[in-house]
């Protein structure tokens, strides 16, 4: 029987993996809010896994206290009477206490929070807002990978853990003025965090990846000319995943092996 640590650790994964899974859909609209509800779920679950090993294991260690004594300690129930569990602030907060979470990853998760109750309880469909995003959320993956690492010992390199940077028409092309009120406010709160977080390269946790996308210039006679635009009559160009795979079908350990 595995452990309960090792079984939040294997449903973590699982929501993180579901996550990457449906960012990775160029043609899926809902998908930076999807990667936020399904990303943090993932962290919750690892978050508590480790604390079940700081805790012996003790799974009363989870539950939120409604007072009671030592000895008979009372604890908060849900709708349908079962214990109720901490939240992922509560124990991100006290993981980063104990100096067993990351600043930056802490701060990341800060974000990532804001982002999930955006797309929970209002909406974000601006390209400037979703740019911040897809920085926020390389970061996200980045941090569980390393965090499964350090706390467990485990290489997570073999689910090929990465986001692809299909938005980046949209991206160049983005303005700030066309945020409305609501996206301006969480985007302040997410350029806060920014800001105050560790600015060590050398760390494997990070608030937010810069991705930066280039054209390189071609020398060839036979290579397409592109160019970003926002003629809507230009050719539009469209990178599926099936596109993608075809051209470059190597995994992660099919190209380290190469190497």
């Amino acid at each position: 029987m595995k452990a309960r640590s090792k079984e939040l650790l294997d449903q973590a994964t699982v929501a993180m993996l579901a996550a990457i899974e449906i960012y990775n859909k160029p043609q899926f609209a809902y998908r930076a809010q999807s990667f936020a509800i399904l990303a943090l779920n993932g962290w919750e679950l690892l978050l508590k896994a480790k604390w079940l090993t700081v805790n012996k294991n003790r799974l009363s260690s989870l539950y939120v206290r409604q007072g009671g004594g030592q000895k008979r300690k009372r604890f908060k129930k849900t709708r349908s009477g079962n214990p109720m569990t901490q939240s992922v602030d509560y124990l991100a907060d006290r993981m980063r206490e104990k100096k067993l979470l990351a600043e930056n990853a802490h701060r990341n998760l800060r974000v990532l929070t804001e982002l999930r109750d955006s797309a929970v309880h209002f909406s974000f469909n601006n390209a400037e807002f979703e740019k911040r995003v897809h920085e926020v959320c390389a970061a996200t993956v980045k941090n569980f990978h390393a965090a499964a690492g350090d706390w467990f010992g485990e290489d997570l390199s073999r689910f090929n853990l990465y986001l692809m940077p299909l938005g980046f028409v949209a991206f160049r092309s983005a303005s700030a003025a066309a945020l409305n009120s609501e996206e301006k406010r969480v985007l302040k709160c997410i350029n806060t965090e920014l800001a105050s977080g560790d600015q060590d390269q050398a760390s494997p946790y990070a608030v937010a990846v810069s991705v930066e996308l280039r054209f390189v210039r071609s020398k060839a006679e036979t290579a397409t000319a592109v160019r970003v635009t926002t003629d809507p009559n230009a050719q539009p160009v469209y990178l599926t995943e099936e596109y993608i795979l075809e051209r470059w079908p190597w995994t992660y350990d099919d190209l380290t092996a190469q190497c």
